[in-house]
């Protein structure tokens, strides 16, 4: 890197807009969508799609709620061309749905897009030319003069044609490509040159896409150049004024943002951001932030998990772990403090029956809204406390640990995580359980216990084997437990006495399991949890009892 990074690069100069007026607007609606995986996606693939593979997302988009879809670049390739005379002609597109497709200002180019469309219901034809400073002088050659009179022989070319499609409804979009990185008042020029050869209304408005094709500023001065254009341009009445962002600074999702709060009406991008260099906006982000505000996108995203693997599938690009919303672990807290808050979190959504304002610590939308499942939520790894490590062996499998229990077992399991320096499975983590607790039979082992009760004292006999030595017992108490309490000190066990206990079941029916947690303090005022699992809850009860004094150091 550059010791002095200033001889060489240059901050993109402010928009000269000292009453903007979007940092104090709200929004309440969300844009028009058009999705553009099948060109600015495809084209970005090392391997671009095939046919089958471009029907397959094409139709996964329109499940999703898209109206608006461009299906490619028709004149680019006979792939282009032909998957545009496959949907037309095999029926693909719904009624309601308008493809889109995309064509520089080139006559040879138009010709073939315009026959690609014959047939269609309802299309869009987005016609574009690069307006940048830097465009004009290394790829052109040409002035801005020049670069305007090329916009508009194109648009003149598509107005000569629009007649042959004949039963289409044909809208018209225009994008002074590299809006972003072009002066203002040129893109303002240049895209009133083509409204003066289309002719927009406002019942026959046409597209003005404004995209941020390579990120030059911070997103907020994009906002003002978004503003800038629908403050000044005339007949606005008459224009959709769309984005379209890339995301070379990271801001993809913020410009977005911004740009529809300085007035901007439409959004063109790709599911997960897919697209050039870092990307394109990525419409999944962007509408569930809508979601998470109570704003309805008009998107289906209820099931991520599906539309993400027919992306997968179909591009050959993967999901990043950490995406917002659609990411593996975007609904997983590895840290015990945010398991913990979660844990209590979904706990007081449920005790209000789901219903009201969500506001739970860490998740910023219900997982399940997006087809997501709370077990989902939390994983355990070295990091994590007591709560995450609680809260998955409730979830998955019902075992509701007292809270005094988490906090011995919460360090014991992170010790076994931390050795085996990984992350565990539900499934690992309740081995640890029942190796530390119910599965402990050494040195104490129950054979056999039995219990009767007169007049509220019970009393007990019990088998018992202590480091492989066979003792019978026996002993009195208020209740069975208190009368095994008696009975093992009796046989030789330390003085000890139970502080807490509790149970529930493990499932329903006539035959379901018990689960009984104790603690035993011992004379010393040290504390032993102990668990235990049987059909009988008594005796699950009292095994815990020797599971406990099997932990006794």
């Amino acid at each position: 890197m550059l010791s002095q990074p200033s001889q060489q690069y240059r901050p993109y100069p402010p928009i000269e807009l000292p009453d903007r007026r979007w940092p104090q607007r709200v929004l309440s609606a969300p844009p028009v969508w058009c999705s553009v995986d099948l060109r600015d996606g495809n084209q970005a693939l090392a391997v671009p799609m095939n046919v089958s593979q471009k029907l397959e997302l094409f139709d996964a988009l329109v499940r999703c709620g898209f109206k608006e879809i461009e299906v490619g670049f028709p004149s680019a390739s006979n792939t282009e061309f032909a998957f545009n005379r496959t949907l037309i002609e095999k029926g693909h597109i719904p009624d309601d749905v308008t493809i889109q497709v995309l064509v520089q200002a080139r006559e040879d180019l138009i010709e073939k897009t315009c026959e690609s469309l014959m047939g269609a219901k309802r299309v869009i034809i987005h016609l574009y030319n690069s307006t940048s400073p830097a465009q004009r002088r290394v790829v052109f050659g040409k002035t801005k003069a020049e670069i305007k009179d090329m916009a508009v022989r194109g648009a003149e070319m598509i107005r000569e044609r629009i007649g042959r499609l004949a039963g289409t409804d044909v809208r018209l979009q225009y994008s002074p490509e590299s809006f972003s990185a072009t002066e203002v008042e040129f893109a303002k020029e240049i895209s009133e040159a083509v409204m003066g050869v289309w002719e927009p209304t406002a019942e026959r408005r046409m597209i003005l896409n404004l995209p941020d094709t390579v990120e030059v500023a911070m997103p907020n001065v994009y906002a003002d150049q978004i503003e800038w254009m629908g403050r000044n341009i005339r007949d606005r009445e008459s224009l959709i004024i769309s984005l379209h962002t890339h995301n070379d600074r990271g801001t993809g999702v913020a410009a977005t943002e911004l740009g529809l709060l300085a007035g901007a009406d439409r959004v063109e991008g790709t599911l997960f951001g897919n697209g050039e260099r870092t990307g394109n906006l990525d419409i999944v982000t962007v509408a569930m932030n809508l979601y998470m505000h109570g704003i309805h996108p008009g998107l289906d995203f209820s099931n991520l998990n599906a539309l993400r693997g027919v992306y997968e599938r179909c591009t050959g690009m993967s999901v990043p772990p950490r995406q917002p919303y659609a990411g593996e672990l975007v609904f997983t807290a590895f840290s015990g403090s945010h398991q913990d808050a979660i844990k209590k979190g979904l706990a007081e959504w449920e005790g209000k029956g789901c219903e009201g304002v969500w506001d739970v610590p860490y998740l910023t939308i219900d997982p399940g809204d997006v087809g997501r499942e709370y077990r989902e939520v939390i994983r355990v790894n070295s990091q994590s406390g007591k709560g995450g490590v609680a809260y998955l062996l409730e979830s998955e499998f019902g075992i509701d640990l007292p809270k005094d229990m988490q906090r011995e077992f919460g360090p014991i399991a992170n010790d076994a995580v931390d050795r085996l320096g990984r992350e565990v499975s539900g499934v690992e983590l309740k081995g640890m359980f029942w190796d530390e607790y119910v599965g402990r039979e050494s040195p104490w082992r129950l054979n056999h216990f039995h219990a009767d009760g007169v007049d509220g004292v019970f009393r007990c006999r019990a088998s018992l084997e202590r480091e492989g030595v066979e003792l019978q017992a026996t002993g009195e108490g208020n209740g069975p437990i208190a009368a095994f309490v008696q009975a093992l000190v009796a046989a030789g066990a330390p003085e000890f006495a139970v502080a807490s206990y509790r149970e529930h079941d493990l499932g329903s029916g006539s035959g379901a399991s018990a689960i009984a947690y104790i603690q035993i303090r011992c004379e010393d005022g040290r504390t032993r949890w102990g668990a235990a699992v049987d059909t009988n809850i008594e005796l699950a009860g009292v095994k815990a009892v020797v599971s406990a004094l099997n932990r006794v150091d």
